[in-house]
Order: C-alpha cells, then structure tokens, then sequence
C-alpha cells in the first residue's frame, strides 16, 4: 500500500507523473472538477453574502468513494491539479471532500509535467492558496448569476435555448458591431499609378509608385485627374533624384502564450480554438512515447506569459549552437517584457524538453499533436536565435513636376527565419523587389505607365484567431475562456462560420440588440474589462470576492426589473424562400436546429415537411451529370456531393475554382496544401493538374 497519495485532474496527466515517483506514490485522478453549482437552480444565495451552494458533481460518486478511500489509508495526501484558479478551486473542493485542512500543506503545482518539476513540488508543497480559489468562485459566482438572471427573461421574450454571459454576450456583440461597421461602410474610389522602368546601362526592370508632388503627397480621387497626371508623365523625364540605403534588422517573435497560439494555429493550421486547447491539453498531461513512456511535451498551456526560465533559455541556447551555429545564436539570451496585463504566473508556452525534438517523436503523435508540438518547437526555438537582417533601399524618383518611389529589399541574413516566421492575418506580404544599383542624377526609361482603380474596404470580419486577438487585447476574459466563449457562440446560434469569418446570424443581433438597449454595462466592454480586473485583484488579495458582488449586484438587480417590465414579446420572423413545399404548396422557410438551418413548412403541425438547404456549386457532377451541392457535415465542414447520392458517390472536400479542365471539359477543383493552391481535374479518370 502507497504512502503517499497524489490526485490530479486526468489519467493522462496521472499515468505521466506515475513515471516518476516511485512505489510509495500512488496515483489518482479526479477527472476535473468533483463539486460545482446545480445546473437546476442558482445556487447562489444573494441574501446571504452570495454563499454558493456546493453540490457533487452528478456521475462523479464512483470516483470520490475511491478518492476517499486511497485518501483515508495514505499518510500524506498531495493535490495536484492545474496550477492556475481553477486548479487551485478543484484542489480546494478535494479538501472538502476529503476532510483536509485548507492550511495543510498539501498543495504542490507544477509548469511542466517533467521529473525534476514533479520531485522538486513534492518536496515543497504549500496550504491551498484562498485568494486564487476566492477569484474562481468570484468568476464562478458572478458568470452565474449574470448567466441565470437573464437566460430565462431570454427565454420568455424571444425563445428558449437562448443563454447570456459576462464574456459571450460581449464577444458575440464585437462580432455583431463588426458587422454593423460592414454594413455601413460607404466605399471610397481611390486610383494609384505604378511606373515600370528599367536602367538604361543594365536594362534592369524596376517598379516605382507615384508618390505625389515634390515632398507632397498627392491623394488621386478620380479617373479624371489620373488621366490628366498620366498625360504629363509620357513626355516627362525620370530621373533618380534621393537614394537612401540601410541595413534593417527583424526580431523573431516572442514565445506562445495561450491566446498567440491559439491565434497562430488557426493562421497556419487551421485549426479551431477548442481543437487548439485540446490538442495543447493532451501534450502537456502526456503523450505515449515509444520507448520512453507517457512525456509531457509542454509547459502549462494556460498563460499570458511570454517570460522563460534561466535553464530553458541555456537548453535553447545549447540546442541553436549545436544545430544551426554560432552565426544564428545572439550574445545574450533574448528577454521578452509582458503585456502590463499578463499574471505572469506561469512561463510562456514551450517544449519542456529539447532532446526531443518533433521530427524524432513524430511517430508517436497524432498527426494533429505533431502539427502543434512543431509549431511550439519552432516558435520557442527561433525566439531565442538571431535577428533577420535585411538591405533596403528607397528611392525618390522625378518626373516633371511629380515625384515616384521604389521601395526594395533583400535578405542578407536570415537569422531565425530559417526556422519560423509569425503568420499574419492579413494577405499582404513584406516588399522584397530588387532594385538595381542606381546614381543620383541617373535618368532612368519609362516603359510603361499602369493606373488602377481601388476602392476603400470596409474592416474584415472576424475569424477565431482575430476574435481572440481582439478579446485579449480588450482585456475581456482569460487565457481559459477565450476557447469556450467562441464554442459558446456559435453553440447558441448567434455566430455562424463562413469558411474561417464569423458572421452574426438574425438571431444573435437580435439579443445583442437587447443587451445593448437593457444590459448595456453586461456588453459594455469597458465595464466588463473592469470586472475582469477586480478579480485579477481578488486573485492577488487586494480585495474580497465577496466585495466585488456586492458592487456589482444592486443597480443589475434594478436593470433586471426594468428589462423584465419594459421587454415585450419579440417575435423572430421566418425567412421566407422561393422554395415551394412539395406536400401542401406554401413557400419554405429557414428554421435553425441542433445540426444548423434547414428548410421547414410554414403549415406546422398540419404539414411537418422538412428539407435540408441545398447550396449549389453552379457545376456538373463528372461522374453522372446530376447538379454539385454543397453540403456540411454535423461539425459544420463543407463538401461537394452530387444531387444523385446516394446512387452516385461522387463527393469531395476541395471546392470549385471556376474554371474547366482543358482536356476533359470537367470541373477543377481547388486544392491547398499550406500556402501553395493547385487545381485539380474533378474527374477521377483525368490526371490533369495545374499550379493556381
């Protein structure tokens, strides 16, 4: 029999650390959390100081019978959970369950599932720290009553199913805001011209764009005043006026934290926030690897850190050296300052151990946790290697009256972008035209003058990864939410995704409207940024969690009566189609259930007719002839599949490129693979391929 008895949250993060202690340890997991609120009521008694009511978990009595019975017969009970406010909450409700004192020191955390991490926590646990356990309930309580004070009035005034909250009903309004500024957006007509010109010694080509006159910029508003510049340039001289050359330097990007990763695999993996947390979740509790046993890949996958421990930035350090040379490692080791905001409780996300390196375990991973671990692997890694250096060159050009410029550069070297370099969410890419080696006083020739009409856009919408940029930047949730809130959502039917943009659906404007109107300090981001940081202040014992209720509590509970008083019923009208309903003969319309938006009669319950929406892709199947649909699976990816299934199985995840094949006359199809898109015959039988 064990002595001694360590509960953690998982088996997956149980079975790793058993690798380390020995035979006196006993491992246990409590798989999450064991006490929580009722679902069926508040559970929070306002009258009383805004007590919670605690109860266990239903489902989890199996598992505490044994907690309390490996607990009852060991000499020392460890609690092990998460090293964050939940953790610390689900270590503090085990105390309950188990009869341990708060005071005891029973405690122990750790950043990194490693056995050095692991033996040097045994050795210096702590009591349950009350004020990180005080924030949870404060998050706990307050998301709670904001959540089951306004659900319900949701539920009577527009339809059930409906939910409100603290951090969902401000993320839903970001995205609605968004796209009210879409919608609103008057596009401004702008026009540019680009010189094509080539050196008269070497007969290299160079592009520079007009500028304006002399030192002023010249805004071109019309097709008209292009035409009359354009007219002055053809018999105009160019001549290279100002050269200015230099030598720029580019740092790589800190280490992830939990938001820039989540960020960063929905850029270049595509991959969803909850997919991204699960993911990072498996790689820090353990993976299975060949040879070694169950290893935790990654540091704590919850911060807002960018900070890295003296030993990791050695290891880093050493690892640069021996695999890229002394030319990519910097003199000193790169520090990275955090954002005034960051806990800082925790290191930035990064491999906790350096002999391991993603090609070499690459086999024991999903393809999906490698995809991850190389992504955190080559982002820590070039974190701590030298700068990119690049040769720029801009110069001034005259023509006449007006003035050009050409901007170039060119890699010297590449410093740590042999390894990694941070996406972007936008399309543009960095200027690297060569320009060859000019002379001030040069005259250069004119080959072509090329005028384009623009007009303004309107801000893009959001995706996930520019959601949770958003929100962070905002100061609205933590680490920890930023995943569920988005699932949230889009769970609820206020937010759809349109390939990667979140688009607000009638639904969701329609009770962020509300919210707005009666809730305004709930979706006020402000406001809700301030409560955010009053628990990051209970969390430091700055002040009472309690306090902060009562705050917030009276003039919300004045709101609440006034919503409930001055809402009236709001009906959410149908969309209607052009769509007949083939059994009663009255227009289809567009209802929303479990699996998204289907096509409904209008004549329910006398006619249930029900139709899924079919979304043409305007082509030919090339198996059979019968219309291409675009169809979606449960979890909301798009396929093509024929009209004709299931007598005709044609079906695939590539979508049209709107053009025909030229040797079958079929449909290609547009495939991607990182950032290279090809097109492909849709026809099985034809092996024509080209690059897009």
């Amino acid at each position: 029999m064990a002595d001694y008895l360590v509960i953690v949250e998982s088996p997956a993060k149980a079975k790793t650390i058993g690798r380390f202690l020995g035979k006196d340890f006993k491992i246990e997991a409590s798989v999450g959390h064991v006490r929580d609120l009722p679902k069926s009521q508040l559970g929070v008694d306002i009258e009383n100081n805004f007590e919670p009511k605690y109860i266990t978990i239903r489902g989890k009595g199996d598992i505490i019978n044994k907690l309390k019975k490996e607990a009852k017969n060991a000499k020392k009970v460890y609690l092990a959970s998460d090293p964050d406010r939940e953790g610390e909450a689900i270590s503090w409700h085990l105390s309950k369950l188990l009869n341990i004192d708060e005071k005891e020191k029973c405690r122990i955390t750790f950043n990194e599932i490693t056995k050095n991490a692991v033996k040097n926590a045994i050795k210096s646990p702590r009591a349950i720290d009350m004020n990180l356990v005080d924030a949870q309930q404060a998050r706990r309580v307050l998301d709670r009553v904001v959540g089951y004070k306004i659900s319900p009035l949701l539920w009577r005034k527009i339809k059930k199913g409906l939910s409100a909250g603290r951090v969902q009903s401000v993320a839903t309004r970001l995205v609605c805001d968004r796209e009210e500024e879409i919608e609103n957006f008057v596009p401004e007509e702008y026009w540019t011209i680009m010189a094509k010109l080539l050196q008269l010694s070497t007969k290299a080509g160079f592009e520079a764009k007009f500028y304006g006159m002399s030192k002023d910029k010249l805004e071109l508003k019309n097709e008209e005043q292009v035409v009359n510049i354009l007219e002055e340039l053809k018999t105009s001289k160019f001549i290279v006026q100002k050269i200015k050359s230099a030598e720029k330097k580019k740092s790589p990007a800190p280490p992830f934290t939990t938001s820039t990763l989540q960020q960063e695999a929905s850029r270049k993996l595509g991959f969803t926030t909850k997919k991204t947390m699960m993911l990072a979740q498996q790689l820090y509790e353990g993976v299975e690897i060949k040879g070694t046993g169950a290893v935790g890949l990654v540091t704590y996958i919850r911060t807002d850190s960018t900070r890295i421990s003296a030993e990791a930035l050695q290891e880093a350090r050493k690892y640069i050296k021996e695999n890229y040379g002394d030319s990519y490692l910097p003199e000193d080791s790169r520090i990275f300052k955090n954002k005034s905001a960051a806990q800082d409780a925790h290191e930035a996300i990064r491999p906790t151990y350096m002999s391991m390196p993603p090609d070499e375990i690459k086999e024991s991973l999903s393809r999906d946790q490698y995809k991850l671990y190389k992504l955190i692997w080559d982002r820590f890694i070039a974190s701590q290697m030298a700068s990119a250096v690049y040769d720029t060159v801009s110069v001034d050009i005259t023509a006449g009256k007006y003035l050009f410029k050409a901007n170039g550069s060119k890699v010297k070297f590449p410093g740590f972008m042999v390894l990694y370099t941070e996406g972007r969410d936008d399309e543009t890419e960095d200027d690297e035209m060569n320009i060859p080696e000019l002379k001030e006083g040069e005259e250069v020739s004119l080959k072509k003058l090329e005028h384009k009409q623009h007009f303004t856009q309107p801000p893009p919408r959001y995706t996930e990864a520019t959601l949770v940029k958003a929100l962070e930047e905002k100061g609205i949730g933590r680490p920890s939410t930023y995943a569920p809130t988005i699932t949230t959502i889009l769970a609820r039917g206020y937010v759809e995704k349109d390939k990667k943009v979140l688009v607000p659906t009638e639904l969701g404007k329609i009770v962020t409207d509300i919210m707005k109107k009666y809730f305004a300090e709930i979706v006020d981001v402000q406001f809700t940024a301030q409560l955010e940081d009053q628990l990051d202040r209970v969390e430091t014992g700055e002040i009472k969690w309690v306090d902060v209720m009562k705050n917030f509590y009276p003039s919300f509970e004045e709101i609440l009566k006034e919503a409930e008083n001055q809402i009236g019923e709001v009906n959410i009208p149908d969309e209607i189609t052009d769509i007949v309903c083939e059994k009663c003969g009255r227009n289809m319309v567009i209802k929303s259930g479990r699996y998204g938006r289907f096509l409904a009669c209008p004549g329910f319950p006398e006619c249930r007719n029900t139709r899924p929406i079919l979304e043409e892709a305007g082509v030919n199947c090339p198996k059979c002839g019968g219309r291409v649909l675009i169809k979606k699976t449960r979890k909301g990816r798009k396929y093509l599949g024929c009209e004709n299934n299931p007598t005709c199985d044609f079906m695939t995840w590539d979508m049209p490129a709107n053009k025909n094949c030229p040797e079958c006359g079929n449909f290609l199809l547009k495939k991607h693979s990182g950032k290279t898109v090809t097109m492909k015959c849709s026809n099985e039988k034809c092996s024509y391929e080209t690059k897009a």
